[in-house]
């Protein structure tokens, strides 16, 4: 029964946030809480939300302060730099720009943090993906999929928990892995590149109307402030794209305010500071010197007292920060409600069992396939808390008992990542489509077969290289 409620209950979460009869915050709460008096402990409804509030308290902590440290960054013209190479690679041609997204997405997500690697792609690409009408749910798309991949990094999570969960050591997870994992990189690229084409067939454009190409380099710093201004226009789909001849410049248009190089929160004689202030924060987020949620904390609180020493630019750029911070911390406890239920009540490990047994027998010599195929379920429809601590040792002992090893089974559990990503229990996905203004079911109808296709091509790659 539990098994049945669990599968229906995230069904009809899905199901109604892609066809938009609900909005996520809504559907996080009601529909767990529904769910949980049909299962009959409807009593103790109250202890699973306050449970799952609290295990996702210092995600949603980190997120905050995250989202104003970065914010901050962002105002302040540390990533400048980087934009202006991207620009000048992307040259407004919709097919730079998107491959341009896969690139910049994949690079920063070397910090093994998702929010951060969102935050800082959509605050880059938003203004050129509206100048060229492109479809936000690409940029999405892509920065989602290429971090994916990117999240099986040791210090990323799912390679830690693997690790942890069968008691082997991290870098034999990894590096054989590596020759696969580049394998689904390089396959997003690809994905990108062939997206691109797609985006510049439909909106029908080289470069911007009126505009050189030369002029477009110009533009050093197109960055959109995190949750600055208004709100702008979805622009989720090719139909709700800005036609291209009226492409607003950053900073026109829809209420959405975009920062040029001449904005007054710039902090030039402060780079060398802000640059290195990041650097050691990654560094320490890393290396684990302190929780991750603390770090961020004392970064933003640094970070505000020495570019903005006034009280009132202190409270400008926390304002101005708000609403980002208020709807990704919001998101974050509704989707407590939802993974306090489905753990509390049992329907998890239900739902897992009932995976686990459904295994026919003659398959156990080939385990590594099967959890290698089960990671893009198990991992969008639940937790890696839950999946790597609750499902991956059964299937590492059904596996032992027909001779294959751990190593091997740990190692296809991480080919789920790059649709894990887009899991509506994955916090960081709220900071990728709310900073982008896509609606979240369409994000989900876009990405899903592309980000499962990728997981594919990793576990197709893995058993060509023998690694699985």
């Amino acid at each position: 029964m539990l098994t049945f409620l669990g599968f229906a209950m995230i069904a009809t979460f899905l199901v109604l946030i892609m066809l938009k009869k609900m909005s996520p915050i809504a559907a996080l709460v009601l529909i767990p809480a529904l769910f949980c008096v049909f299962a009959g402990k409807g009593a103790h409804l109250g202890d699973y939300v306050i449970d799952g509030v609290g295990k996702l308290a210092p995600t949603a902590a980190m997120l905050m302060f995250a989202i104003v440290y970065f914010g901050v960054m962002i105002d302040v013209g540390l990533f400048d730099p980087i934009v202006r190479g991207i620009l000048r690679f992307c040259k407004a041609d919709p097919m730079r720009v998107v491959v341009g997204t896969a690139v910049l997405a994949a690079i920063v997500s070397l910090d093994g943090d998702g929010s951060t690697t969102f935050m800082i792609t959509v605050s880059a690409m938003y203004p050129l993906y509206k100048r060229l009408g492109l479809s936000l749910v690409v940029m999405t798309g892509v920065a989602a999929t290429a971090n994916g991949v990117m999240n099986t990094l040791p210090w990323g999570g799912p390679t830690a928990r693997a690790a942890t969960a069968l008691k082997l050591d991290a870098a034999d997870i990894f590096v054989p892995m590596i020759p696969a994992l580049a394998a689904g990189l390089l396959f997003v690229f690809v994905l990108a590149y062939v997206l691109g084409i797609k985006e510049r067939r439909r909106v029908g454009l080289l470069a911007l109307p009126g505009e050189a190409v030369e002029e477009q380099e110009q533009e050093p710093a197109a960055l959109v402030a995190a949750g600055s201004g208004s709100d702008a226009g979805t622009g989720t789909g090719a139909e709700s794209a800005e036609a291209p001849g009226s492409a607003a410049a950053p900073g026109e248009g829809e209420g959405f305010q975009g920062l040029d190089p001449q904005r007054p929160t710039l902090r030039p004689r402060l780079y060398w500071f802000n640059a290195g202030l990041t650097v050691a924060l990654l560094t320490a987020m890393i290396a684990e010197l302190l929780p991750i949620p603390v770090l961020f904390l004392l970064g933003a609180a640094l970070a505000l007292t020495v570019n903005f020493p006034h009280m009132p630019d202190q409270k400008a750029r926390i304002a101005a920060h708000a609403d980002n911070v208020l709807n990704v911390a919001g998101m974050v406890f509704a989707a407590a409600v939802f993974t306090g239920v489905l753990t509390g009540t049992g329907m998890v490990k239900h739902m897992a069992d009932w995976l686990v047994a459904a295994i026919p027998e003659g398959m156990g010599p080939h385990m590594a396939l099967v959890t290698g195929v089960l990671s893009l379920p198990l991992t969008y429809f639940m937790s890696n808390d839950g999946f790597y601590f609750g499902v991956l040792p059964v299937l590492a002992e059904a596996g032992a008992a027909h001779g294959v090893s751990p190593l091997e089974i740990a190692r296809a559990s991480l080919v789920g990542q790059a649709l894990h990503m887009s899991s509506p229990l994955v916090p960081a996905v709220y900071v990728l489509v709310g900073m982008a203004k896509v609606e979240f079911g369409d994000h989900t109808r876009f990405t899903v077969k592309w980000a499962a296709l990728t997981s594919l091509v990793v576990l197709a790659a893995g058993m060509l290289f023998g690694i699985i």
